[in-house]
């Protein structure tokens, strides 16, 4: 609450010191708000007299790089808006519902569940030296191999409705400067259902942290990328985390280093900030990107380490890799798949931490999702299998726990909005 109290004093203070109409304005350097809105200011026509002023319409506006698509889902460019003292502002957001049937439910879950998973609107200012993103509404985060969590319960316990919100500082062409709450910089995975290949998370996905609160620099020097955070981690509150990656991008292909870790201990947990706060993580990540195909294999590892003072008894590490690929076809039409395994070290007799289905344990996964969207409206489903090798009894599927197998079947419907819906019509 403290970083969102600064995030809306912050953004109401720098109201009188936002560029007039007409000032020149620095565009974003970074991915995440780089493409300049229509009408943006600096424009220089002062060379042509009124009456030879172009009568042409300006070009439609481009969809926006934030939030992040992986794909195959494809974001529709933004309605454009004049906000004042804000500038020109974008908005875009999407509205979708989803089904979902398991075999082997955990205790206290149900075989069918159906929910709201994303009633979200996105706003943000692209141009300027001072920029912003909010996202508010409502979500679901369905993951692989944990019980359902309806949207309710996700938006109270995990990050509130207004998830991800941040200022935007650029005081150079390739440098920015992000404050508030922000999405990590760990993993191939993005954290909601229409980000992603798939509709559910991953089980390297569970290892990770999702959101997280603090300030994040930015730098792009030629074909590299560098982020430094320094954050709460896993949505703790305690602001001793230190995230950094850095990624080449040449032509179709991309390589990605990410590392993180706390730097101090605590054992404060709640479902958003799970044992996993006091670990350490690294991961290499490898994107190919041409045409129709998206491929992206990825290796991950972790470490909580052994702390007697917050009881932590012995420590345990995992570490596991997945290959993500998607290909579109014609007439909207996509498949993605995902495959994925990962293990854990440790014992029961030794007292480690459970870091998946028992000190130990291992799993693998298998994910199909078709996809079909047109326009704004899509519709897909998961079909998915988790394996867990080496559990500890109680601990896998099914009402007792010993189970070693959930299969999964989900669909999702819905609704990418943008200037489709919300652009006055001439």
């Amino acid at each position: 609450m403290r970083v969102y109290t600064f995030l809306c004093t912050f953004l109401v203070g720098s109201l009188l010191a936002l560029p007039a109409a007409g000032q020149s304005a620095v565009p974003a350097g970074q991915s995440e708000a780089s493409v300049a809105l229509p009408g943006a200011q600096g424009q220089d026509t002062s060379s042509t007299p009124p009456a030879q002023q172009p009568t042409t319409p300006s070009p439609a506006p481009a969809a926006l790089p934030t939030p992040s698509i992986t794909g195959p889902l494809q974001e529709l460019p933004p309605a454009i808006f004049d906000a004042g003292p804000f500038g020109k502002v974008a908005v875009n957001g999407v509205l979708s519902g989803m089904g979902l049937w398991q075999s082997n439910h955990m205790p206290g879950d149900n075989s069918t569940q159906a929910a709201l998973s994303n009633g979200q609107v996105f706003l943000q200012r692209t141009d300027g030296w001072f920029q912003f993103y909010l996202q508010a509404g409502a979500y679901n985060i369905p993951a692989l191999g944990t019980p359902f969590l309806s949207t309710g319960k996700a938006v109270s316990d995990l990050y509130g409705p207004l998830p991800v919100a941040f200022l935007k500082l650029v005081p150079g062409k390739n440098t920015s400067i992000l404050i508030g709450a922000l999405p990590t910089l760990m993993g191939a995975e993005y954290t909601f259902t229409f980000e992603n290949m798939n509709i559910e998370r991953g089980l390297l996905w569970n290892q990770e942290n999702a959101v997280n609160r603090g300030i994040q620099v930015n730098q792009t020097i030629g074909k590299f990328t560098a982020s430094l955070s320094w954050n709460d981690g896993y949505y703790s509150n305690r602001y001793s985390w230190l995230s950094g990656s850095l990624t080449y991008a040449n032509g179709h292909h991309s390589l990605s280093f990410v590392g993180m870790g706390n730097l101090g201990q605590t054992a404060f947990q709640t479902l958003a900030t799970p044992v996993q706060n006091n670990s350490i993580m690294y991961a290499a990540i490898y994107t190919y990107t041409k045409g129709s195909w998206i491929i992206q294999p990825y290796y991950q590892y972790s470490n909580v380490p052994t702390n007697l003072k917050i009881g932590i008894v012995k420590g345990a590490s995992t570490q596991g890799g997945a290959l993500l690929v998607s290909r579109t076809f014609k007439h909207g039409f996509s498949l993605a798949g995902r495959g994925e395994y990962i293990t854990s070290t440790g014992s029961v007799a030794d007292q480690a931490v459970n870091l998946m289905y028992g000190p130990g344990s291992a799993a693998w996964s298998a994910t199909l999702t078709p996809t079909f969207q047109r326009g704004g409206f899509f519709v897909r489903g998961d079909l998915s299998w988790v394996r867990a090798n080496s559990f500890t009894p109680g601990f896998a599927f099914g009402p007792t726990g010993m189970n070693p197998n959930q299969p999964r079947a989900v669909a999702e419907i819905g609704f990418i909005f943008g200037n489709n819906i919300l652009a006055k019509k001439p």
